[in-house]
């Protein structure tokens, strides 16, 4: 599984990151995105499914920051 933090970025950065990271990754592959609630925590799921990558989950992990793991 990579691991992408993106907690100091801001949109639409935030989604760049991401995608970039993704198109790096083999098909299958798992990514561990840590990032701010808000606009990043409603945008990168979102885009991330427009795209046609699948959310596994997004779960809070403390200090207004969420976990979401994407399979590309």
């Amino acid at each position: 599984m990579e691991f992408l933090d993106i907690t100091n970025e801001t949109c639409p950065m935030t989604f760049v990151k991401v995608k970039l990271q993704l198109a790096k990754m083999d098909k299958g592959q798992d990514l561990e995105v840590i990032l701010k609630e808000g606009e990043p925590l409603q945008n990168v799921p979102a885009s991330c499914e427009e795209q046609g990558y699948q959310v596994l989950s997004i779960e809070a992990v403390g200090d207004g920051k969420h976990r979401v793991i994407i399979k590309k």
